[in-house]
């Protein structure tokens, strides 16, 4: 698989990559200085972001170091409707209510996360991408014509810096509270006039949300997060080519503990169909107290690197190649403490191998021209192997007397290929008509087992018969594939309001490829019981419309974007936990089982206003309304118990949220200035689903305050920043669950601490 992306870059000279960020091209010309507009790639070509007819957001790195978000988790302190929170060993993201909870090797996000153009498809890998940022764009709504299948809730885009042809550098350093401290590194050297190279690590440590309560834990909990990453980076100009190429590698280190029990946030949890009641009135740490000592290892080794392409050919003036290519491999091992049924602690273990292959060719024309546009062909292969082993009291309780309960699965294999199209048509100079259209086919396939170890053959029961080969009994095998297809399709008109700005209007369709769950059809191998509708889940489909404005006032003082728009959902996709009986031996089979919601709806208006009233001073206002709801669904447990859930909310979808801001610049001596920053985030109470028990959890409404002061030298050499987070001290809910491994996973509590840097 290697050699693809080698290929690739051995005929560079006739193919070529997506336009860098801030790359100027002649449908882009260089935004004012202080004009508060950036070059932005979201069409995957380069547009100003108030000529970009998307509802997104774009912060740049410089921005991103001033508002003090230095990992993905906290980009939704600056982007409407997005949450990015922990999800076991990787993160989960939600845009406007619309999100995925598998994050198993066979399973898709709903929200694609891409490091350069890149998809990522592992989320334990995300953690590693946040250091020498230039840009981050997060773009909300299908993106399933330009950026493919996994984007139906939209599209988080980490942009690294490009090397240059001239010499500079960079320290960052930060030390808070929860232990923590990020170092960050970065040099850059020129070669010849046009080329340069770029070398940057990250070092990044900090304590987890979990409080230690026990004396003398045998299995400290922290840190929580160790993480060495570098990435190598080297390109430039020759010619009419433009490229870069990039290797990188990140080592995860830390504990694997991220959850409290249940009980800690909600009582009466054991009623189907009748939501827990949510404990108020707790301290901080008494919702973070993890209330046990481990008396298992809980920690994790996971390293991942890769190594990308992007290449950019001009053939004409007005046509441009576009190669992008890359692969990857990522190792995950780590042991873990579970604990089960709220009361007993069990051990697991995990180790994974996953390797990851993209390639895509584009083809960009017309530039300049009333009829522009680009087309192209995209290749994605994954392929993985992993075994997860479950020890006592689990393993016994499954079946007495084993002593270990597995799930050996590989290869598994996802590979989807796709063609598409865009096309725009000027009118007139300042009114444009878009449309596209994408076809993607998918595969998808798993050979595994569930399976039982025993410690001795005498042990191994006579019930399971030829299914046992040794002190190893399977229990069934997990066997599967399928193959999707879908055209997705988007049309829209743009039109360029005299004195105002952009006006916009879309009608867009997304795809997220179905799948299957554990187990076989009946009749096609040991253990296999399910029917074909048991077994596979559909894909999951979305038609949404969307009109925004995005107006500037008052000689550029006022700006001011909003959006409102309706997603027909069908197929949601949706994970529940279920305890099944072997109807032959009895044992109990655990497992995660996907199923599609009926439909759904969501219908939203989102407003982002900024004021300038004098160059020292902004102030920042966002509010967003979001009703995202199930509109016909009734999910049934493993118990055959069924409840209605239409108009219930979807998760993390709060109706309500606000972001206030206000910034404001003094002046100081010899050209140096002081930087003071406050913002408020406001969020009504928002759910998360539980499909075994049938109901859901609620999160109160809140509020968090951020608060920023920083010091830059003159010509911004240096600078150093004091900074506090979420200063009401407020624990919200990431995720929860009840029936066998009952546990909340939370968000950050109050941090605080000192960032300084300097340039060179």
């Amino acid at each position: 698989m290697k050699t693809n992306l080698l290929g690739g870059a051995a005929v560079a000279l006739a193919l070529s990559v997506a336009t860098p960020a801030f790359a100027q091209s002649a449908d882009a010309p260089a935004p004012a200085a202080n004009s508060g507009d950036i070059v932005v790639t979201a069409t995957r070509q380069s547009t100003l972001l108030s000529k970009t007819p998307v509802a997104m957001t774009a912060v740049t790195g410089d921005s991103l170091r001033s508002a003090g978000i230095t990992d993905p988790r906290s980009l939704a302190q600056v982007a409407p409707n997005l949450a990015i929170t922990e999800s076991g060993d990787g993160v989960r993201i939600a845009i406007r209510g619309v999100t995925s909870t598998d994050g198993t090797e066979k399973g898709d996000p709903s929200a694609a996360f891409l490091l350069d153009g890149i998809y990522i498809a592992r989320p334990q890998d995300q953690k590693g991408a946040f250091f020498d940022v230039a840009q981050v764009e997060v773009l909300r709504g299908p993106q399933g014509t330009l950026y493919g299948r996994n984007t139906t809730a939209g599209v988080v885009n980490v942009q690294s810096a490009r090397p240059k042809a001239k010499w500079e550098g960079s320290f960052d350093a930060k030390i808070g509270n929860l232990n923590s401290q990020n170092y960050t590194g970065m040099i850059n050297a020129p070669i010849g006039n046009s080329l340069g190279i770029r070398l940057a690590a990250n070092y990044d440590r900090q304590d987890g949300n979990v409080l230690e309560t026990a004396s003398n834990p045998a299995y400290p909990l922290n840190p929580y997060r160790k993480i060495f990453s570098t990435r190598l980076s080297f390109g430039g100009d020759i010619g009419r080519l433009k490229f870069v190429v990039r290797g990188d590698y990140s080592s995860q280190r830390g504990s694997m503990t991220n959850v409290v029990p249940l009980s800690n946030f909600y009582t009466n949890t054991g009623t189907v169909g009748v939501n827990p009641t949510y404990i108020s009135g707790k301290s901080a740490n008494a919702y973070r107290a993890l209330g046990y000592g481990q008396q298992y290892s809980s920690y994790k080794w996971n390293t991942t690197k890769g190594v990308m392409g992007e290449f950019t050919y001009a053939l004409t003036d007005t046509i441009d190649v576009t190669y992008l290519g890359s692969y990857r491999e990522s190792k995950q091992d780590f042991t873990q403490d579970l604990l089960f049924l709220g009361v007993l602690e069990n051990p697991a273990t995990f180790w994974g191998r996953y390797h990851q292959n993209s390639q895509e060719l584009r083809l960009a024309f017309g530039k300049g021209n009333k009829l522009h546009g680009q087309a192209g062909g995209y290749y994605f292969d994954e392929q993985s192997h992993l075994n997860y082993t479950l020890g006592n009291p689990l393993s016994s309780m499954v079946y007495a007397g084993a002593s270990g309960y597995a799930f050996p699965q590989g290869p598994t294999v996802s590979r989807s290929k796709a063609g598409f199209a865009q096309l725009t048509y000027d009118v007139q100079p300042g009114l444009h008509i878009t449309g596209g259209v994408r076809y993607t086919n998918d595969f998808k396939s798993r050979s595994g087992a569930t399976v039982l170890y025993f410690p001795n053959q005498a042990s191994v029961p006579s019930a399971f018969g030829s299914q046992c080969v040794g002190t190893t009994c399977t229990l069934n095998l997990n066997i599967a594939s399928a193959t999707f297809e879908k055209v997705t399709w988007k049309v829209g008109v743009d039109y360029d309001v005299p004195g105002l700005g952009l006006a916009y209007f879309n009608v867009s369709t997304g795809y997220k490829a179905g799948g299957f769950n554990d187990g076989c059809v009946s009749g096609s191998g040991l253990g296999c019981a399910l029917s074909a509708g048991q077994l596979y889940y559909r894909p999951e489909q979305l038609t949404a419309y969307e009109g925004g404005v995005k107006f500037k006032f008052a000689d550029g003082k006022v700006r001011f974007n909003a959006s409102a728009f309706h997603y027909d959902y069908s197929n949601l996709q949706l994970s529940q936990a279920a305890t099944l009986t072997d109807a032959t031996t009895g044992a109990k089979v655990l497992q995660t089982l996907i199923q599609n919601a009926g439909t759904a709806k969501i219908d939203g208006i989102e407003t982002e206003t900024t004021l300038k009233p004098t160059p020292d001073d902004t102030f920042s206002i966002a509010g967003n309304y979001t009703n995202a709801r199930y509109s016909n669904f009734s999910p049934t447990n493993s118990s055959g118990q069924t409840v209605n859930f239409g108009g219930k909310q979807l998760d993390h979808a709060p109706k309500w949220t606000a972001t206030v801001g206000y910034t404001r610049n003094f002046d100081v001596a010899n050209g140096a200035h002081v930087e003071a920053g406050v913002r408020t985030q406001l969020s009504s109470e928002y759910y998360i689903s539980d499909l075994n028990m049938l109901y859901q959890f609620r999160m109160p409404s809140y509020t968090k305050t951020d608060v920023t002061v920083t010091y830059k030298a003159p010509q911004d050499r240096w600078y150093i920043q004091g900074y506090a987070k979420n200063l009401e001290n407020v624990i919200t809910v990431a995720n929860a669950v009840a029936g066998n491994t009952p546990a909340v996973t939370m968000e950050e509590p109050r941090t605080y601490g000192v960032r300084a840097g300097v340039k060179f």
